[in-house]
Order: C-alpha cells, then sequence, then structure tokens
C-alpha cells in the first residue's frame, strides 16, 4: 500500500512517498529513520487519494489508563507469566478501547517472534520514544519488569504535575473567560441602550465626561463593525496557532516561555525536572549517554532546550563529559552541572539526578500555587475594575443630567 507523507527530520518539514504494509508500519519505518511523520495520505489504486489520516489526530489514550497497564504488565512479567499470555490478559481487561485495540496488535506482533519494545514503537501516540527506548533496554538486559515498575512511575508523575497544572490554573482561567465575555455583553448590549437614556435625558448634543464618550464611541464602533472584530481576531489566532505549528514557530514560541518573566521559571523547572527524571531513567536501563540524551530532548517538550541537548551531545561524541556543555547553557541551573559532574565522577548519573528530579518537581508544584494565587486577585481587580468604570461612566452623567432636568 503507498502513502504520502508529511514529516519532521533534522527540524525540517519534508514530504515523500512510501509503502508500507500499513498506517503503523509506515509510522514505525519512519521513526526508524529518525523522520517523525505529521500527516498521513493512503494513496488508493493507480495513485489516486485515499483515505486522509492524521498522526496527530489518533485517539490518545489517558495517563493513568497507560499507568495502569504498565504496572499491571511489570507485575504479571515478574511473577513469571508468559509475555504473550500476560499482553492477553490485560489487552481484554483495559477499559480504553484506543489502547486495548493497540495492545491487540502488539500481541500479534510478539506472537510472531518481534520485541516488545518494537511492537510499542508502531503506536507512537501511545508510548513515547522514552517508553519504547526504556523498553527496548530492558529487554536486551533482562530486567523488563524493573524497568517497567519505573516507567508506570514516571507516567503517574508527569500526569501529577499536568493535573496540578490544570487544577491551579482554571479557576484564574475561567475569571478570564467570564472578563472577556462581560466586556463584550456590556459594549455590546448595555452601552449602546444606556447611549440611549443618555440621550433621551441631555438630547443629542448633551456634554459628556470624556470617559463616558469614549465608551461610547468605543460600543458604537464594535456594534456596528462586529462581525469584522470577530473575523480579524479568528484570522489573527488561527495564524498564530498555524506559525506555532511549524518548526520555526515553535522554537520562537518556546523561546518567548523562557524570556517571559512569570513563565520563565515555570518553564525553566519543569523542563530541568523532566530532562532529569527522563535521562535518569534512561540511563538506569542502561541506555547510552548519546541515546539517552537525543530522546530525553525530544521528552522534554521545549525546542530550545531540545536544541542545546543535541549540542551537548556532539561535544560528549568529541570526548567532554555531559556536565561541561550543561553547565554553560543559559537555561540549565548551576546545581544541575554540579550535580551531574558528581554522578560523574562517582558513576551514579541516574541516582543524582533522581535527586535533582525531586527537588525541582516540587518547586515547580510551588511555583504553580503561587502563580494562581496571584493572578486570582488580579483577574478579579481587573473585573472590578471594568465594572467600576463603567458604572462610573453611566451613572455620574445620568446624575448631572437629571439635575439639570429637574432644575
Amino acid at each position: 500500500m503507498k502513502y504520502n507523507y508529511k514529516a519532521l527530520k533534522a527540524g525540517k518539514t519534508i514530504e515523500g512517498t512510501a509503502e508500507a504494509g500499513s498506517h503503523e508500519a509506515l509510522i514505525a519505518s519512519l521513526n526508524h529513520q529518525g523522520i517523525h511523520p505529521l500527516a498521513i495520505k493512503e494513496l488508493g489504486e493507480n495513485g489516486g487519494k485515499g483515505k486522509f489520516n492524521l498522526s496527530f489526530g489518533k485517539k490518545k489514550v489517558k495517563l493513568q489508563d497507560l499507568v495502569i497497564f504498565t504496572r499491571q504488565l511489570s507485575t504479571m512479567i515478574s511473577a513469571g507469566v508468559p509475555l504473550t499470555r500476560s499482553l492477553v490478559t490485560l489487552g481484554s481487561d483495559t477499559e480504553s478501547p484506543t489502547l486495548k485495540e493497540a495492545i491487540t496488535s502488539v500481541t500479534k506482533e510478539v506472537e510472531g517472534g518481534a520485541p516488545l519494545g518494537t511492537a510499542f514503537a508502531k503506536y507512537p501516540h501511545i508510548f513515547s520514544d522514552v517508553y519504547v527506548n526504556m523498553v527496548k533496554a530492558g529487554e536486551e538486559g533482562g530486567i523488563l519488569d524493573e524497568i517497567l515498575k519505573r516507567l508506570a512511575l514516571q507516567v503517574e508523575l508527569d500526569a501529577s504535575i499536568r493535573k496540578k497544572i490544570k487544577s491551579a490554573m482554571m479557576y484564574p482561567m475561567v475569571l478570564m473567560v467570564v472578563t472577556v465575555v462581560a466586556f463584550f455583553g456590556i459594549m455590546l448590549v448595555i452601552m449602546p441602550k444606556i447611549g440611549g437614556i443618555l440621550t433621551d435625558l441631555g438630547g443629542p448634543n448633551a456634554k459628556l465626561p470624556v470617559y463616558t464618550q469614549v465608551l461610547l464611541n468605543f460600543s458604537h464602533f464594535m456594534v456596528h463593525n462586529f462581525v469584522v472584530i470577530f473575523a480579524v481576531i479568528a484570522i489573527v489566532l488561527f495564524v498564530v496557532i498555524h506559525y506555532i505549528r511549524t518548526p520555526k514557530g515553535k522554537y520562537n514560541f518556546h523561546l518567548l516561555l523562557l524570556n517571559l518573566p512569570v513563565m520563565k521559571n515555570i518553564t525553566m523547572k519543569m523542563a530541568v525536572a523532566r530532562f532529569s527524571r527522563t535521562f535518569a531513567s534512561l540511563m538506569s536501563a542502561g541506555v547510552s549517554v548519546l541515546d539517552a540524551l537525543e530522546v530525553t530532548g525530544g521528552a522534554i517538550g521545549n525546542k530550545v532546550i531540545e536544541k542545546e541537548l543535541k549540542e551537548a551531545a556532539m561535544q560528549v561524541r568529541n570526548g567532554k563529559q555531559l556536565s561541561e556543555p550543561i553547565s554553560k547553557s543559559p537555561h540549565f541551573p548551576p546545581i544541575v552541572s554540579q550535580m551531574l559532574a558528581v554522578g560523574e565522577e562517582t558513576g551514579q548519573i541516574d541516582t543524582v539526578l533522581i535527586k535533582v528530579a525531586d527537588f525541582y518537581e516540587e518547586e515547580v508544584g510551588t511555583l504553580i500555587d503561587g502563580l494562581a494565587a496571584i493572578i486570582e486577585p488580579i483577574m478579579i481587580v481587573i473585573l472590578g475594575g471594568a465594572v467600576g468604570l463603567i458604572a462610573a461612566s453611566v451613572m455620574g452623567p445620568i446624575a448631572s443630567l437629571s439635575k439639570n432636568i429637574g432644575s
């Protein structure tokens, strides 16, 4: 079967055509070549276009479902249950249809003689590069059950951090949405009516305070141009989102996050925590430093730091210790390079970096809680100030015009 694909290779977008037995087989083949597919089109007979499949359109599996599957697989393997039997059992027990389908296919691959890590690699929307590489290392080292325990812990910690971020930002986001909706509601519905009342009271030539006149003019502009305003907002959002999805746009967006006053600390500490735990897990699994750096860079989720890790890998390849290039990075705190140096001297990089990861994960939690505590009163003040300004703009002129009428 033939496919057209669009993919990322070495930070560049490429397009091509390839043959494969299935959509998943093509993804596995491209990943093996260092190519990460973005979109895949199945070609029909005579080169016609068939079904359009987006690799990023695959249904995601909840992290909790993946944690349960990983822990149960580790337990069954350590208890001596054959791998294929373990997979069949877990495939029938899981509540996630997407994960069930993947496990069924993985079971068939393993029964056909394929290594478990290779079978997992065909489902990148479920099993990340870190997950796959650690499973492969566990198979090669004969410690698959232990590696799966570490993987379950790592996935749980990632899920915990994401949940904490969502929970901390929920109330500020609700306030922000309420503020925006209230602003448009006041400008499009309430202010025009108030303008009519003021005109009825004082006549068309009534003198109004400057701030009241500005609000009325702005409201008048929005009422008569709201279609254009919303169209412009939609176009701007579309362009920005499309740009951020490009390699250059994503890099610049991540660079912006690393330079914004408040987001800088959160982004940096999250990246350091993820780097430390992922790199430590891969090293403890027996993955080489260079391979671990390549996989870790892609798992951090920040293109700027990923680029720095690629440059660090080049220096390691030339004979330098990893702590040297890390110490020169503007985005890694000095403690990280110092702890790395200690780990390199003692041969316990994984143990040392786990401690670093624990520290920065706690720091991220504290920062997020503090940020939420700051944002909430700020949003309340902004919303209250907007309402107060509008109230003053309305009540003052009404009172003044009422006195004039009374006199």
